[in-house]
């Protein structure tokens, strides 16, 4: 009786949260994670009942995981596998089973046999318990959000205590990173690492002395660098105790351009080297893309088929997401810590055109209520580009807070624009913007969902859950 019980909750768990997911949908809204909230109220355990119909892949981590699952995307594409993925971001609890609830029949037979699932670092723990994944990608830990997140290294433990639960879980590790690198000490697990060879990089002023991993996780003694990419990622050397970066068994050996477009780079793997282009540009996205060239050798898929993935993939919403408007254009980028900011304005250093800059800074819960990281981020590389920026917009809720760090990073006040309504700041920016020009709209979490519904709604773009 009690299994049957079990059962008639499981279906009527399955049948609400469906028709919350079309209603919603229906509606516009999206129906990413409501659906699943109610599902699991009503049967706790769907999660595991539903996960075990698919061979899951994970990536985690705190900046690159909807870039890399989207390059991971393209990839079994490429190989013609079907998947079901959390294209919208949800990747929270609710959101993931929403996703697989999403693919599933009602008899509870799955449409897909593969489930590729962006995951939060801070869920992941906790998603451990329900999913055990095939492979897990972590692509890399930084402060992020301290109000939420808590102190970093209390992040790193609760992704290492998750992976406790994954003995037969291939990893997939940055190499770079003395945080992310530790993980694959004593475990069971196989683990692949990545990372860039010894480079040589152009100079980046935005960059700053990283006080997210400075000091050895083992004996606390300050690391040296045998080359250093940016913040705390490169070959990493603890000079007392000898925690160094291990051997990085997917490599990029050189990186051939990194241009405002996309970059080019030579990557070596155990089967062989091979030249991409990745269409998108910034160091960060060489990282992503190491991830997942990683991810593709260790499925033993064909090099042909991964150039061909890294090369046409798309940007997930607000990831340098590009929006053409005939002779101009649009850019979405979202931005959330000092790591990730900075890396953006290396980014925008390169481009070539003249631009318009916006930021959209929120401090709702999502965002991360205490925005005094904004001090932490290299402003003022701005100031040596400010004549070829049109005009710096700034909105949101904390637009003042904004303002006030560029006229400290040495922007001229005359030159910044506060506007709070979305729209009115659009129209705005657009009229400083020329033909062949382009609007950079850097927004934080909330404000991106908020102005890619208007853009959504001017421009017929993809819902962003599609």
């Amino acid at each position: 009786m009690k299994k049957i019980i079990h059962h008639i909750r499981l279906y009527i768990a399955l049948f609400i949260a469906k028709g919350a997911i079309f209603f919603l949908r229906l509606s516009g809204s999206g129906g990413t994670s409501l659906p699943g909230k109610l599902a699991l109220a009503i049967y706790p355990d769907i999660l595991t009942v539903l996960a075990r119909k698919y061979r899951i892949i994970m990536v985690t981590g705190t900046n690159g995981k909807t870039t890399t699952s989207r390059m991971i995307e393209q990839i079994l594409k490429e190989n013609r596998i079907d998947y079901i993925a959390n294209k919208s971001g949800a990747n929270l609890l609710s959101g993931l089973t929403t996703t697989l609830i999403s693919d599933v029949k009602m008899n509870l037979k799955s449409r897909s046999h593969t489930a590729l699932l962006e995951v939060d670092e801070a869920a992941f723990r906790l998603s451990s318990k329900y999913m055990h994944p095939a492979v897990l990608v972590v692509t890399n830990f930084f402060r992020d959000q301290l109000d939420r997140f808590g102190e970093l290294y209390a992040t790193l433990n609760a992704v290492r205590d998750g992976i406790s639960r994954l003995p037969d879980t291939t990893l997939i590790l940055n190499a770079d990173d003395s945080l992310c690198a530790s993980l694959g000490k004593e475990v069971p697990n196989s683990v692949i690492y990545y990372g860039m060879n010894k480079l040589e990089l152009p100079a980046d002023d935005t960059w700053v002395e990283s006080q997210d991993a400075s000091y050895c996780l083992y004996c606390k003694a300050k690391y040296e660098y045998l080359f250093r990419s940016y913040s705390h990622l490169g070959h990493f050397i603890c000079p007392q105790c000898g925690y160094s970066r291990p051997e990085a068994l997917i490599q990029v050996d050189k990186i051939l351009s990194l241009s405002g477009e996309f970059s080019r780079a030579i990557f070596y793997t155990p089967s062989g080297s091979f030249t991409a282009q990745i269409n998108l540009p910034g160091l960060y996205n060489v990282y992503n893309a190491l991830a997942a060239v990683s991810f593709s050798e260790a499925l033993g898929f064909s090099h042909e088929k991964t150039i061909e993935a890294l090369s046409c993939f798309e940007s997930g919403f607000g990831r340098m997401e590009s929006i053409s408007l005939g002779e101009k254009s649009i850019q979405v980028i979202l931005i959330k810590n000092p790591t990730g900011f900075n890396q953006v304005l290396s980014f925008l250093k390169t481009v070539e055109n003249p631009a318009a800059i916006s930021f959209i800074i929120n401090d709702k819960l999502a965002d991360g209520t205490d925005i005094s990281w904004l001090w932490d981020v290299g402003f003022e590389a701005l100031a040596e580009i400010q004549d070829k920026i049109s005009r710096f917009f700034v909105s949101g809720i904390r637009a003042e807070d904004m303002a006030v760090r560029l006229k400290y990073a040495g922007i001229f006040t005359d030159h910044i624009t506060v506007e709070k309504d979305y729209g009115n700041m659009l129209d705005d920016a657009l009229e400083h913007v020329n033909s062949g020009e382009t609007l950079y709209i850097l927004p934080t979490y909330t404000a991106m969902l908020d102005i890619r519904k208007i853009l959504k709604k001017r421009f017929h773009l993809k819902n962003f859950w599609q």
